[in-house]
């Protein structure tokens, strides 16, 4: 395009300096005229009107040469540049502008780009149903990680993260102070998490086993390794590592004519089970040494008893009382020891997290069923049930018992209602099953609550007292005599709602299952080259935007949002973003109020930047960081080097200047004009998450855009968009 401009400009030029000359000449011609004529006018008179004469010719003819470069110019290359935009967004059209020639090729553009356009939905609808099948096992796969108990982790050979499930995420991103410090990403290292020698050990073995395997049976290639490990929050993990067989890659292990792709981690959290351990063999240890003082004496005086059977009674009275003192004194440890040991032993009973309303739901269901013997099912109510109260109990256990006392109340005492509510009591959770009417007494309903529960006429070897003590909860029997109401109350422990993830505040499908998956990273290699060299498409971003107090740095304006986003293997990860607020410690002007909408009320009680860019740096980690107007946002970044102890050394892009390098016609590079060139939905617009999530949308537009001009590795990028005019902004 600029080549092309040069001979307009020169034929511009000319154009003016022949202008120049004929009305030069043709005001020497008038002032001849005049000369001859016998005028009277003076030499001065004749150069200036000779001078204005030749500004307006210049002024006319600059006038037209600007509407020329308008029709002929510019027009062309704003359509051009229209027309490249298309590559990434094939909806998008080309605005008629221009000479009535140049409408005509618009409008033959926009004809060939609908054309375009359906050929493209045909072969993209064509690729939809030919990867249907694909697609069906890797959500089938995704759902199947995502609602496992335990923690999975897949990774390639280089320990770049492929796939994880929720499990994983809450059990590894969880930093030392409890904070949410995302360790976890796909495209991240696992080394973030475990110690690089230890996973290198531990693949070693791997590939060591296969090999053995390999050579005594071809069909058995398949080992397995296991360590444990401590992760960054001091929880202690077992892992246990399973290799990823595949085809031949150039970073592949070859193992007895196969290759190792990667490896899966399937975690187990043994905190409380170490703790336990440690417990009962501190406890086993105290017994040891504190009972053999008490045995010792009991065997002396036992030995002295037997062997001398004449001794005198007061001395024989003195042997029976050490005995029965250290007897007496072995049984308090041991009261001791069982005591303290108890409640390990209800841990090793496995219970689950339930909702209690769904708890209740299954109960009532099963106690309302109708049983053969009975012409008529027992007639169940609920009331007073709290939905959002979670329990941590024998879901199984709890409803045979419940199912056992409503059943034999109503054989014994022919009861036909029952009532079933649940609500929270500070920590406890009070769950009663009560009816009107009929009394037992309390010995009868202790009796109840100690038997073998029976059902079907089978009994079972555990009580309801068994079954409750193993939900850590209590449970007895209670009467009102003025609402002549009895019930059997259950008092259990509440549990803490599971932990959600981390949404974003802007637009998503409501239901829309996080990505925790990538299996295209099996072919990435840490090996490959330095970030400058390596293509655009293939380098993980993160996206990023702040909200700040004003618009200048320098001058003591601060951040009092950070948002950010990561893009790994050309997706955009909406699910794995940062968007924190931040108490700035200073007043916000009602300009920037306006602005973003973040009043001082919430930031009370938010974290200070001293903590947070720490956070934001570790999500950083591995990736190049991409921003609309980076400089502006890199300043304030840059100024809190020294408070925070934290630099950010990544390489930047701005798409910003990426605009000005594929579109230097157009006369706006703000992030919504960019996002409308582009085709992308504008939302969340001041919110730092937001403006990094339509950020990120641009950026994957721009890159095969950039691709065909030429611009297709990060220092081809980083190169032109320092060639820039806006790059000369300073903040």
């Amino acid at each position: 395009m600029k080549t092309a401009r040069k001979p307009v400009l020169a034929a511009a030029a000319v154009c003016l300096f022949l202008l120049a000359v004929v009305a030069a000449t043709a005001g020497l011609m008038l002032a001849g005229e005049a000369d001859a004529s016998g005028g009277g006018r003076t030499p001065e008179e004749r150069i200036v009107a000779l001078v204005v004469l030749t500004l307006a010719a210049c002024a006319v003819s600059c006038w037209v040469i600007f509407r020329l470069c308008a029709l002929y110019v510019s027009a062309p290359l704003r359509m051009a540049e229209e027309l490249v935009a298309t590559l990434a967004h094939s909806t998008l059209r080309v605005s008629v502008q221009g000479t009535g020639e140049l409408a005509v090729l618009g409008q033959a553009a926009n004809q060939l780009l609908a054309l375009h356009e359906a050929r493209e939905n045909d072969v993209a609808e064509r690729v939809r149903e030919a990867r249907a099948s694909l697609e069906e096992e890797r959500s089938r796969l995704a759902a199947l990680m995502a609602d496992l108990s335990q923690s999975v982790v897949v990774c390639n050979l280089d320990g770049r993260v492929l796939l994880y499930n929720q499990r994983a995420k809450q059990e590894l991103s969880a930093g030392e102070d409890g904070s949410n410090a995302e360790l976890l990403g796909l495209g991240r290292s696992i080394y973030t998490v475990f110690d690089r020698a230890l996973i290198g050990h531990a693949l070693e073995r791997l590939q060591q086993a296969s090999r053995e395997r390999a050579e005594r049976d071809s069909k058995q290639l398949v080992g397995s390794a296991q360590f444990v490990t401590v992760t960054p929050s001091g929880r202690l993990l077992r892992a246990h590592m399973s290799p990823v067989l595949g085809g031949d890659g150039p970073h592949h292990a070859q193992v007895g004519g196969l290759s190792i792709t990667g490896f899966v981690l399937v975690l187990e959290d043994v905190t409380s089970t170490n703790e336990r351990h440690a417990r009962r063999d501190a406890l086993i240890q105290a017994l040891i040494e504190g009972g053999r003082g008490p045995l010792g004496s009991i065997r002396a005086a036992g030995e002295m008893l037997s062997d001398f059977s004449d001794m005198p009674s007061q001395q024989r009275d003195r042997f029976l009382r050490v005995i029965r003192d250290e007897a007496a004194a072995l049984s308090v440890q041991f009261e001791k020891a069982a005591g303290a040991f108890s409640n390990d032993l209800r841990e090793r009973w496995l219970l689950e997290e339930i909702l209690g309303g769904e708890l209740v739901a299954v109960a009532a269901r099963r106690i309302g069923e109708r049983r053969a013997s009975e012409r008529r099912a027992l007639a169940v109510k609920t009331e007073d049930v709290d939905d959002e109260l979670w329990l941590r109990v024998d879901s199984f256990g709890l409803l045979q018992a419940l199912r056992y006392l409503a059943l034999r109340l109503q054989d014994e005492y022919e009861v036909r209602e029952v009532r079933l509510s649940l609500t929270r009591m500070g920590q406890l959770a009070q769950f009663d099953l009560s009816w009107l009417g009929t009394f037992m007494n309390n010995e009868t309903a202790m009796s109840w609550l100690q038997d073998p529960m029976t059902t079907a006429g089978e009994s079972l070897p555990l009580s309801v007292l068994d079954v409750i003590e193993r939900c850590n909860g209590e449970i007895w029997f209670q009467r009102e005599r003025v609402s002549h109401r009895a019930f059997f109350r259950t008092m259990l422990p509440a549990a803490a709602s599971p932990t959600d993830l981390p949404r974003a505040i802007v637009a998503a499908a409501e239901g829309e299952r996080p990505e925790f998956y990538d299996f295209d990273i099996f072919g990435w290699s840490a090996a490959s080259h330095e970030l400058d060299d390596r293509l655009l498409a293939e380098l993980s971003y993160t996206v990023f935007d702040t909200e700040t107090t004003g618009l200048q740095p320098s001058q003591g304006d601060e951040i009092i949002q950070i948002g950010a986003t990561r893009i790994v293997n050309r997706r955009l990860l909406r699910h794995e973003c940062f968007d924190q607020l931040i108490d700035p410690r200073c007043r916000l002007s009602q300009q920037s109020i306006e602005v973003h909408g973040i009043t001082p009320e919430l930031l009370v009680g938010q974290p200070f930047i001293d903590s947070v860019l720490p956070k934001f740096h570790a999500f950083c980690a591995d990736t190049v960081l991409v921003g609309h107007n980076a400089a502006f946002d890199m300043r304030f970044l840059q100024l809190k080097e020294r408070q925070t102890g934290v630099r950010f050394e990544q390489p930047v892009l701005d798409t910003l200047l990426l605009s000005a390098i594929l579109n230097p016609n157009q006369t706006s590079h703000r992030l919504e004009a960019i996002a409308e060139r582009l085709g992308v939905s504008v939302f969340g617009r001041h919110t730092a998450l937001g403006d990094a999530m339509v950020t990120g949308e641009v950026f994957l537009k721009m890159v095969p855009l950039l691709a065909e001009t030429g611009i297709k590795t990060l220092r081809q990028a980083r190169e032109a968009s320092q060639r820039t005019y806006h790059a000369r902004l300073k903040y």
